[in-house]
């Protein structure tokens, strides 16, 4: 069998988090510099203008691409012939420690009742840590942080079965309730099907696909959001998304969830495969 530790994970932990906040994935920087290219209008150009600029700055000096440095969100694959003896959990925890004091981020976690922040980007329920389980004897950590701003202007609606043809619509009418908000350009993850909850987590999982990995149906969706003129950062222009990505899941035969996952021009995410050593 295969074993980690939690000194390893903790330290790759860390890094990822300083990797996704500082440096965009190359398929968003792609995305931005071929909207800038397709926009005519001057106040749309600024704006991408100036979000290329931040992204270089940020890369080449290693600091936060925003002050949002959001909450972080884990999707851990462990492949089946791992043996972990130690707590997972707990070792990314620290890793989002070490991260809050050296990239640094800003402490955003705090008891949604009393509002104490608990400093360190930790508390009940943070990190977000979702595992699932692949052959192999590795262990992939992929760290999504996310910001308010989008994550404000999301939005879950339990249709009815017979509302299928609903889907786009309601879609499209959550981007335009956003408006500038999310910090346009967007990229909109929507999940369908499943349950409540397994629609909303299916539309943020959905956001760390390459940009250009839609199907027809998803282009549609695209094609409907950037003819409503919202444009980079509310200001008008022909790009108001990047990308729509959909997942969907088998749901009961009575419901049917939709839940549309916004992230804002920033898709941070950044992954690591940690490979165990045999016994």
């Amino acid at each position: 069998m295969s074993t980690l530790n939690n000194f390893s994970v903790s330290y790759a932990v860390e890094g990822i988090i300083r990797q996704a906040e500082t440096c965009l994935p190359n398929d968003v920087i792609e995305a931005l510099k071929n909207a800038r290219d397709l926009e005519s209008e001057n106040r749309a150009i600024a704006q991408l203008d100036a979000i290329l600029k931040n992204i270089l700055i940020a890369d080449n000096r290693a600091i936060p691409m925003c002050q949002d440095t959001g909450i972080l969100v884990f999707f851990v694959e462990i492949g089946r012939d791992v043996c972990i003896d130690f707590d997972l959990d707990e070792a990314i925890r620290q890793g989002v420690r070490q991260a809050t004091n050296s990239v640094p981020l800003r402490p955003n976690a705090v008891e949604p009742l009393t509002r104490q922040n608990s400093g360190d980007n930790t508390g009940d329920g943070l990190p977000d840590i979702n595992y699932s389980f692949v052959d192999g004897k590795a262990v992939k950590i992929t760290v999504a942080p996310k910001g308010a701003g989008s994550e404000n202007m999301s939005a879950i609606q339990m249709l009815k079965p017979s509302q299928v043809d609903s889907v786009k619509r309601f879609v499209v009418e959550t981007v335009l309730k956003a408006g500038g908000m999310p910090c346009p350009p967007i990229i909109v993850g929507v999940g369908i099907g499943g349950s409540f909850d397994k629609s909303a987590r299916l539309a943020k999982r959905s956001l760390l696909r390459d940009i250009d990995d839609m199907d027809d149906f998803e282009q549609e969706l695209l094609d409907a959001i950037n003819s409503l003129g919202i444009g980079p950062m509310g200001l008008g222009g022909r790009t108001t998304a990047l990308a729509v990505h959909v997942e969907k899941a088998h749901c009961h035969t009575a419901s049917l969830p939709v839940a549309v996952n916004i992230q804002c021009w920033a898709n941070r995410h950044a992954s690591i495969t940690l490979e165990a050593g045999n016994d």
